[in-house]
Protein backbone atom coordinates (compact mmCIF):
# COMPACT_ATOMS: atom_id res chain seq x y z
CA UNK A 1 0.00 0.00 0.00
CA UNK A 2 1.40 3.41 -0.98
CA UNK A 3 1.40 6.60 1.05
CA UNK A 4 -1.60 8.14 -0.75
CA UNK A 5 -3.74 5.07 -0.06
CA UNK A 6 -2.49 5.02 3.55
CA UNK A 7 -3.48 8.62 4.40
CA UNK A 8 -6.85 7.65 5.99
CA UNK A 9 -5.11 4.91 7.96
CA UNK A 10 -2.66 7.29 9.67
CA UNK A 11 -5.34 8.90 11.85
CA UNK A 12 -7.01 5.70 13.05
CA UNK A 13 -4.98 4.95 16.19
CA UNK A 14 -4.11 8.22 17.93
CA UNK A 15 -1.72 6.70 20.47
CA UNK A 16 0.21 4.61 17.95
CA UNK A 17 3.11 5.24 15.56
CA UNK A 18 2.33 4.59 11.91
CA UNK A 19 5.34 3.58 9.77
CA UNK A 20 5.54 4.03 6.00
CA UNK A 21 8.65 3.66 3.85
CA UNK A 22 7.65 4.98 0.42
CA UNK A 23 9.79 4.05 -2.59
CA UNK A 24 8.26 5.88 -5.54
CA UNK A 25 8.06 9.25 -7.25
CA UNK A 26 4.73 10.82 -6.32
CA UNK A 27 2.77 13.92 -5.58
CA UNK A 28 0.95 13.56 -2.27
CA UNK A 29 -1.97 16.05 -2.47
CA UNK A 30 -2.97 18.53 0.23
CA UNK A 31 -3.62 16.60 3.43
CA UNK A 32 -3.30 16.72 7.19
CA UNK A 33 -3.20 14.18 10.00
CA UNK A 34 -3.54 14.03 13.78
CA UNK A 35 0.04 12.86 14.23
CA UNK A 36 3.40 14.58 13.87
CA UNK A 37 5.30 13.44 10.77
CA UNK A 38 8.99 12.56 10.77
CA UNK A 39 10.26 11.84 7.25
CA UNK A 40 13.80 11.08 6.12
CA UNK A 41 14.70 11.71 2.47
CA UNK A 42 17.05 9.06 1.12
CA UNK A 43 18.71 9.27 -2.27
CA UNK A 44 16.98 12.21 -3.90
CA UNK A 45 14.99 15.33 -3.13
CA UNK A 46 11.55 16.18 -1.75
CA UNK A 47 9.44 19.33 -1.61
CA UNK A 48 6.90 20.34 1.05
CA UNK A 49 4.38 23.05 0.18
CA UNK A 50 2.60 24.81 3.04
CA UNK A 51 0.43 27.75 2.05
CA UNK A 52 2.37 29.72 -0.54
CA UNK A 53 5.81 28.44 0.43
CA UNK A 54 7.65 25.42 -0.90
CA UNK A 55 10.43 23.98 1.28
CA UNK A 56 13.26 22.01 -0.30
CA UNK A 57 14.42 18.84 1.47
CA UNK A 58 17.62 17.32 0.00
CA UNK A 59 18.87 13.78 0.47
CA UNK A 60 20.14 12.82 3.95
CA UNK A 61 17.89 15.42 5.56
CA UNK A 62 14.73 14.87 7.55
CA UNK A 63 11.72 17.03 8.19
CA UNK A 64 9.14 17.30 10.92
CA UNK A 65 5.57 18.39 10.13
CA UNK A 66 3.45 19.15 13.22
CA UNK A 67 0.11 17.42 13.63
CA UNK A 68 -2.78 19.31 12.05
CA UNK A 69 -0.62 21.27 9.55
CA UNK A 70 -2.02 21.00 5.97
CA UNK A 71 0.72 20.30 3.44
CA UNK A 72 1.49 18.99 -0.04
CA UNK A 73 4.41 16.62 -0.45
CA UNK A 74 6.22 15.98 -3.72
CA UNK A 75 8.91 13.35 -4.07
CA UNK A 76 11.04 14.79 -6.83
CA UNK A 77 13.23 11.92 -8.01
CA UNK A 78 12.49 8.32 -8.93
CA UNK A 79 15.42 7.09 -6.82
CA UNK A 80 14.09 8.74 -3.66
CA UNK A 81 13.02 6.68 -0.67
CA UNK A 82 10.89 8.58 1.82
CA UNK A 83 11.01 6.91 5.22
CA UNK A 84 8.19 8.27 7.39
CA UNK A 85 6.98 7.76 10.93
CA UNK A 86 3.76 9.37 12.16
CA UNK A 87 3.96 9.87 15.91
CA UNK A 88 1.20 10.21 18.50
CA UNK A 89 0.76 13.85 19.55
CA UNK A 90 -0.40 13.63 23.18
CA UNK A 91 3.03 14.73 24.47
CA UNK A 92 3.81 17.36 21.80
CA UNK A 93 3.62 20.21 24.34
CA UNK A 94 6.72 18.79 26.07
CA UNK A 95 9.03 20.63 23.64
CA UNK A 96 8.57 23.51 21.13
CA UNK A 97 10.27 21.35 18.49
CA UNK A 98 7.07 19.36 17.91
CA UNK A 99 4.90 22.41 17.13
CA UNK A 100 6.91 23.85 14.24
CA UNK A 101 7.93 22.75 10.77
CA UNK A 102 11.64 21.94 10.61
CA UNK A 103 14.14 20.58 8.07
CA UNK A 104 17.46 19.28 9.39
CA UNK A 105 20.52 17.26 8.35
CA UNK A 106 20.17 13.70 9.63
CA UNK A 107 22.79 12.27 11.98
CA UNK A 108 24.08 8.74 11.48
CA UNK A 109 22.32 7.71 14.69
CA UNK A 110 18.93 8.92 13.47
CA UNK A 111 19.43 7.34 10.04
CA UNK A 112 20.14 3.97 11.63
CA UNK A 113 17.10 4.28 13.90
CA UNK A 114 14.82 5.18 11.00
CA UNK A 115 16.17 2.32 8.88
CA UNK A 116 15.51 -0.08 11.77
CA UNK A 117 11.85 0.99 11.77
CA UNK A 118 11.33 -0.51 8.29
CA UNK A 119 10.42 -3.79 9.99
CA UNK A 120 7.06 -2.15 10.86
CA UNK A 121 6.48 -0.79 7.35
CA UNK A 122 2.82 -0.24 6.55
CA UNK A 123 1.36 -0.70 10.00
CA UNK A 124 0.62 0.89 13.37
CA UNK A 125 2.94 0.17 16.27
CA UNK A 126 1.30 0.44 19.69
CA UNK A 127 2.37 0.13 23.31
CA UNK A 128 1.39 -3.56 23.13
CA UNK A 129 4.07 -4.24 20.50
CA UNK A 130 7.60 -5.34 21.28
CA UNK A 131 10.14 -2.52 20.95
CA UNK A 132 7.49 0.23 21.05
CA UNK A 133 9.79 1.99 23.53
CA UNK A 134 12.37 2.20 20.74
CA UNK A 135 10.01 4.50 18.81
CA UNK A 136 9.21 6.48 21.96
CA UNK A 137 12.94 7.05 22.47
CA UNK A 138 13.35 8.14 18.85
CA UNK A 139 10.69 10.83 19.23
CA UNK A 140 12.18 12.07 22.50
CA UNK A 141 15.60 12.24 20.85
CA UNK A 142 14.53 14.57 18.01
CA UNK A 143 14.74 17.89 19.90
CA UNK A 144 18.25 16.99 21.09
CA UNK A 145 19.40 16.22 17.54
CA UNK A 146 17.92 19.48 16.27
CA UNK A 147 20.93 21.68 15.48
CA UNK A 148 20.96 23.76 12.30
CA UNK A 149 17.67 23.99 10.45
CA UNK A 150 17.81 24.17 6.66
CA UNK A 151 15.13 26.69 5.61
CA UNK A 152 15.48 26.63 1.82
CA UNK A 153 12.15 28.20 0.91
CA UNK A 154 10.94 28.90 -2.61
CA UNK A 155 7.76 31.02 -2.42
CA UNK A 156 4.89 30.22 -4.79
CA UNK A 157 2.01 32.32 -6.11
CA UNK A 158 -1.15 32.17 -8.20
CA UNK A 159 -0.53 35.58 -9.79
CA UNK A 160 -0.46 35.06 -13.58
CA UNK A 161 2.02 37.87 -14.25
CA UNK A 162 4.37 36.62 -11.54
CA UNK A 163 4.12 33.04 -12.80
CA UNK A 164 5.22 34.19 -16.26
CA UNK A 165 8.24 35.94 -14.78
CA UNK A 166 9.14 32.87 -12.71
CA UNK A 167 8.93 30.59 -15.75
CA UNK A 168 11.20 32.97 -17.68
CA UNK A 169 13.76 32.98 -14.84
CA UNK A 170 13.70 29.20 -14.55
CA UNK A 171 14.21 28.78 -18.30
CA UNK A 172 17.09 31.26 -18.35
CA UNK A 173 18.64 30.47 -14.96
CA UNK A 174 22.12 30.14 -16.50
CA UNK A 175 22.02 33.64 -17.95
CA UNK A 176 22.99 36.92 -16.28
CA UNK A 177 19.58 37.79 -14.87
CA UNK A 178 19.20 41.28 -13.41
CA UNK A 179 16.26 43.27 -12.12
CA UNK A 180 16.78 45.76 -14.96
CA UNK A 181 16.97 43.07 -17.63
CA UNK A 182 13.94 41.08 -16.46
CA UNK A 183 11.91 44.28 -16.00
CA UNK A 184 12.71 45.34 -19.57
CA UNK A 185 11.81 41.86 -20.87
CA UNK A 186 8.32 42.21 -19.34
CA UNK A 187 7.97 45.91 -20.16
CA UNK A 188 7.53 47.13 -16.60
CA UNK A 189 9.62 49.46 -14.45
CA UNK A 190 12.21 48.15 -12.02
CA UNK A 191 10.27 49.69 -9.16
CA UNK A 192 7.08 47.90 -10.24
CA UNK A 193 8.98 44.63 -10.62
CA UNK A 194 10.38 44.96 -7.08
CA UNK A 195 6.91 45.66 -5.72
CA UNK A 196 5.49 42.67 -7.59
CA UNK A 197 8.02 40.32 -6.01
CA UNK A 198 7.34 41.70 -2.54
CA UNK A 199 3.54 41.64 -2.89
CA UNK A 200 3.30 38.22 -4.59
CA UNK A 201 6.18 36.32 -3.00
CA UNK A 202 7.15 38.40 0.07
CA UNK A 203 10.77 38.24 -1.08
CA UNK A 204 13.08 40.49 -3.09
CA UNK A 205 14.01 39.82 -6.71
CA UNK A 206 17.65 39.12 -5.81
CA UNK A 207 16.80 36.79 -2.92
CA UNK A 208 14.36 34.84 -5.07
CA UNK A 209 16.95 34.53 -7.85
CA UNK A 210 19.60 33.33 -5.40
CA UNK A 211 17.23 30.78 -3.88
CA UNK A 212 16.09 29.55 -7.28
CA UNK A 213 19.71 29.03 -8.33
CA UNK A 214 20.44 27.05 -5.18
CA UNK A 215 17.37 24.83 -5.66
CA UNK A 216 18.38 24.09 -9.25
CA UNK A 217 21.95 23.41 -8.13
CA UNK A 218 20.83 20.98 -5.42
CA UNK A 219 18.66 19.15 -7.93
CA UNK A 220 21.58 18.79 -10.37
CA UNK A 221 24.02 17.69 -7.65
CA UNK A 222 21.59 14.98 -6.52
CA UNK A 223 20.24 13.91 -9.90
CA UNK A 224 23.27 14.11 -12.21
CA UNK A 225 26.98 13.33 -12.26
CA UNK A 226 27.90 16.73 -13.70
CA UNK A 227 31.04 18.35 -12.25
CA UNK A 228 30.40 21.06 -9.67
CA UNK A 229 32.09 23.60 -11.97
CA UNK A 230 29.62 22.84 -14.76
CA UNK A 231 26.67 23.09 -12.39
CA UNK A 232 27.90 26.45 -11.13
CA UNK A 233 27.88 27.92 -14.64
CA UNK A 234 24.56 26.28 -15.55
CA UNK A 235 22.82 28.05 -12.67
CA UNK A 236 24.32 31.43 -13.50
CA UNK A 237 27.52 31.76 -11.47
CA UNK A 238 30.63 33.09 -13.18
CA UNK A 239 33.06 31.50 -10.71
CA UNK A 240 33.08 28.22 -8.82
CA UNK A 241 34.29 29.89 -5.62
CA UNK A 242 31.35 32.32 -5.47
CA UNK A 243 28.96 29.45 -6.18
CA UNK A 244 30.54 27.34 -3.45
CA UNK A 245 30.29 30.18 -0.92
CA UNK A 246 26.62 30.77 -1.76
CA UNK A 247 25.90 27.04 -1.59
CA UNK A 248 27.47 26.76 1.85
CA UNK A 249 25.41 29.73 3.07
CA UNK A 250 22.22 27.90 2.11
CA UNK A 251 23.06 24.30 2.99
CA UNK A 252 25.88 24.58 5.59
CA UNK A 253 27.95 22.37 3.27
CA UNK A 254 30.29 22.74 0.31
CA UNK A 255 28.89 21.32 -2.98
CA UNK A 256 31.50 18.55 -3.14
CA UNK A 257 30.85 17.51 0.46
CA UNK A 258 27.09 17.67 -0.14
CA UNK A 259 27.41 15.26 -3.06
CA UNK A 260 29.69 12.87 -1.14
CA UNK A 261 27.23 12.66 1.74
Amino acid sequence: MGLIASLPEINKQRNAVFVMHEKSEKLIPLHTHNKGQLSYVEGGIAYITIGNRTYVVPARHYFWVPQGMPHILRIGHSATVLRSLYFYSHDDDSNPFYSQLGIYPASELLIQMINYSERWDGRHVTSHDDNFEFLVAMKKLLPELNNKALPIILPTTNDDQMLGIIRYMEKNIGERLTLAGVSKRFNISERSMSRLFQSSLQISFLQYLKTLRMVKAIEMILKTAKPVSEIAYEVGYTSVSSFSDAFQEFTHSRPTDFRKS
